[in-house]
């Protein structure tokens, strides 16, 4: 098995100096050195430790393989077409949750964590999403026989169609693939910590899932990126690490083992005492926000 997303890696590059001196040219605040560097940083992590991530992801499709139900006969066209569509649901549902259970969202985060939006941003990847699990949310294809090559494949795919969508050079496309896709735009939203754009539009190619289950919102103006606290810092090790860090500490201060879980897989900005808010809670202060579906 190859890695498409290796092969790749120099076309990132590419087009990532070709943003910046289009927007040198034109004078726009898209890009800051410091941060570039530090997305750079945790993209090269990621690569670094996706050597032994992607060896546990692999060994444990492989082993749900084995009980498949059925097998599904990869040189069929339809079989791909069937696969991507579940890789896209598959998708959604992994990164919906990693923006509502803390735990998942320890790895998310990262990539959250910049005040930018360009195609560094893409690269900004976490270094603890496969080692900590977040592959479980794929285990159901190779049950159902999608064989585990099929489904890395298709899974650097995906990753493959988000890196562009990370730019501000683009505005809206015409209405009909505005509808069906993941745009600039639609991910933009996703990446805002205004809070009637926080926690939407988890789609990966197809923005269908957001629309289905209610969690699509149209851009409306530019959004402030980056998060509600944001953590100041360039430091890669402390991008990569700083809510696994807080997790820990807030456990040190649960007063229960409910309060230990509800710190651990509550949403993030959960609290026992209601120090910090939820997204969910903000809304309810805030009443008065119209939602777009």
């Amino acid at each position: 098995m190859r890695d498409l997303i290796q092969y790749a890696i120099p076309g990132f590059v590419v087009l990532l100096f070709a943003e910046v001196i289009v927007t040198a040219i034109q004078h726009k605040d898209y890009y800051e050195t410091k941060d570039t560097a530090s997305s750079l940083a945790m993209g090269i992590g990621n690569v670094i430790v996706g050597f032994v991530g992607k060896l546990l992801v692999f060994g444990t499709l492989s082993l749900v393989y084995q009980f498949r139900l059925f097998t599904i006969d990869m040189t069929q066209w339809w079989a791909w077409a069937i696969l991507f569509f579940a890789d896209d649901f598959s998708y959604y549902w992994f990164h919906r949750i990693s923006h509502s259970s803390r735990y998942f969202w320890a790895s998310h985060v990262v990539h959250h964590s910049s005040m930018k939006y360009n195609l560094g941003t893409a690269l900004r990847q976490t270094w603890t999403g496969n080692i900590t699990g977040a592959f479980v949310f794929w285990l159901w294809l190779p049950l159902v026989g999608f064989s585990p090559v099929a489904i890395m494949t298709m899974q650097a795919i995906s990753l493959l169609y988000q890196f562009w969508i990370h730019t501000e050079h683009i505005n809206k496309f015409p209405a009909f693939i505005e509808f069906i896709f993941n745009t600039p735009s639609h991910h933009r939203v996703h990446h805002g910590s205004d809070l009637n754009y926080l926690d939407k539009n988890h789609a990966g190619v197809l923005v269908i899932w957001d629309r289905i289950f209610g969690t699509f919102e149209l851009e409306h103006n530019r959004p402030t990126y980056g998060l509600t606290s944001n953590i100041n810092s360039h430091n890669p090790v402390r991008i990569a690490f700083h809510e696994w860090v807080a997790i820990g500490q807030d456990l040190r201060g649960a007063r229960s083992f409910r309060d230990a879980l509800g710190y651990i897989f509550g949403p993030p900005g959960w609290s026992h005492d209601g120090s910090r808010k939820t997204t969910k809670q903000l809304r309810e202060k805030q009443p008065t926000i119209t939602e777009h579906v």
